[in-house]
Order: structure tokens, then sequence, then C-alpha cells
């Protein structure tokens, strides 16, 4: 039967090579050790060496607790407590969770008033848990709503998602790009707009024998391959640009008249051909990767 003792905090030592980097996560036990009690013992040799238990000596020690449950650990060989403190951590993750279940568990908790931050799990979870399943909306993939009269979005807005800037602008205007930017200097560029395509989807109409798409809409400038104005405003040193092998070379030369250099071309092989206007369809991509600095 695991019996346990009271020791004085000090007389623990912790595992110089213990694998587990926990130093993040010291606030969160903190918390859970002040509205549960210390309720897990400390498992430890005689000698002090703590065998499991180090994230919880470390929110011991910040909530200056003096003595902490200990349960004794020395009748497990060497080899025995060094996998014992690796089994310790990892079967942890070894169980699925049922998130129906914990949905319950959790909302139920709510309706304590409980704070449920101290279950352990983090506010992205719980709310990814928490949320309600709809139905409302669109559900039909091949149902497409007409565009609204009024634009949602106009020229010029910039749309703040998290870290990152949407803008619906003009890649070749100084001015589209400066207000993008705000003097960030991005390390990247990865574009892949329609080069040299010149996109009429009233062929595939016709070849489907009646089956009408409703992307009939032209797309403005997709016959054009040379974006020398747009590159020129980048102020990175590395791009990929994705491109139609057709104008492979009209690519590569606009990228050079903007100081970037060609070293190699990438090639995405594709599993699957793309139904084309042409006598052959394409199974492959190029991508253009250059650099100031390659």
């Amino acid at each position: 039967m695991l019996k346990t003792e009271s020791w004085p905090i000090e007389r623990l030592v912790p595992y110089a090579r213990n694998p587990r980097k926990n130093d993040e996560q010291v606030e969160r036990m903190v918390a859970a050790i002040r509205e549960f009690g210390f309720r897990i013992p400390v498992v430890a040799k005689s000698d002090g060496t703590v065998v499991d238990g180090h994230l919880r000596l470390k929110a011991a020690l910040k909530l200056g607790l003096t003595e902490v449950p200990v349960a004794l650990a020395d009748e497990l060989t060497d080899a025995q407590v060094k996998a014992f403190r690796l089994l310790a951590n990892r079967s942890a993750n070894w169980a699925a969770w049922d998130e129906d279940l914990l949905a319950l568990e959790l909302e139920e908790l709510q309706a304590m008033a409980f704070d449920v931050s101290l279950t352990g799990f983090d506010a992205g979870e719980i709310d990814s848990l928490l949320a309600k399943p709809t139905t409302e909306g669109l559900t039909d993939p091949d149902e497409v709503p007409e565009p609204p009269a009024e634009p949602v979005s106009k020229p010029g807005d910039v749309w703040i998602l998290g870290r990152h800037r949407l803008m619906c602008g003009d890649s070749t205007s100084a001015n589209d790009v400066g207000r993008l930017l705000t003097g960030v200097r991005p390390h990247l560029m990865v574009t892949d707009p329609p080069y040299g395509v010149e996109y009429d989807p009233a062929w595939r109409n016709e070849a489907l024998s009646g089956q009408k798409t409703k992307r009939t809409g032209m797309v403005l400038n997709d016959d054009r391959a040379d974006w020398r104005e747009a590159w020129a405003l980048f102020p990175g040193d590395v791009a990929y640009v994705w491109h139609g092998a057709l104008h492979a070379a009209t690519v590569a030369e606009s990228l050079v008249a903007c100081g970037f250099g060609i070293r190699s071309q990438i090639i995405w092989a594709k599993e699957r051909l793309v139904l084309s206007r042409g006598h052959y369809h394409w199974m492959h991509e190029p991508c253009q990767p250059a650099g100031t600095m390659v």
C-alpha cells in the first residue's frame, strides 16, 4: 500500500536531467494547488532525488510551502526509476477524450460558477469544446450566393486577422503596399496569381454538355505574366513565384530585372491532370524561386 510522508521542501532534489520542460506551466499549477490543495504527492528516493512531481514542486516553492507530501520509491532500481520517470509523464497522453462527455462536464462546471480554467484546459480548447454546432447559413458547397450589390470589402480596406494583414488593393501600387506592410520587411513572398492563363469558363460549360458552372466571370489581367511592378515593391530577399509553364521565361526575366537571382526551378508533380483547352493536359506546375541573396 502506498504511504506518504510529509517532508520539508528543501529536502527534495530535482532530477537535473529531467526531460520534461514545464517552466511555462508553473503558474497554472500554482492556481490548481491554491484551489485543490497539494493532492498528488511527489515521488522521490530517500536521498531526496525527485522521481516524479517536478512541476508540483516548482509550484509549491512559488507558493512558499514549507512541506509537501512525498511517496517513497526506494524499492525501485535505478533503471526502474528512469523508466518510471518517463512513464509518469507519458502515460497522461495515452487516453483519448470523449469530447461530448468532456463538454458536458465543462458545461456543468460553468453552471456551478466554477472557474473552468482550473481544469487544465486553456481558453481556446474550452471555447472549442463548448462551441455549439450550427446548421445556419449555406450548407451546399455548390450553392454560391450572388455577390452583394454593395461590396463588403472595397479597395483600400485592410483586414486585421490576428497577426496577419489582408488588403483589398493593388500589389503594383506603392501606396497600397506601404499601407499593408507598415514598414515591416517580410522574410518571404509566395505568390500564385493565374499568370498568362486567360481564364474563361465558357468553354468548360460547353464541354460539360449543358452542366453549367456558376464561375462564369472573367479575371482581369490574368493574361499577364510580367509583374515586375509588384516584384520591385517587395522589400524582402526571397520570392517563390508560381506560374504557367508557357511563361516561365517571362517570369524569370521580370524577376531578374528587379534584382532577383535565378538559381533553380521547382516542379509540383500533380497526381491528376488538370483539364484545359489545349490538346494536352498539364500534370505539373512550375515555381520560380528567386532571391537577392540566393
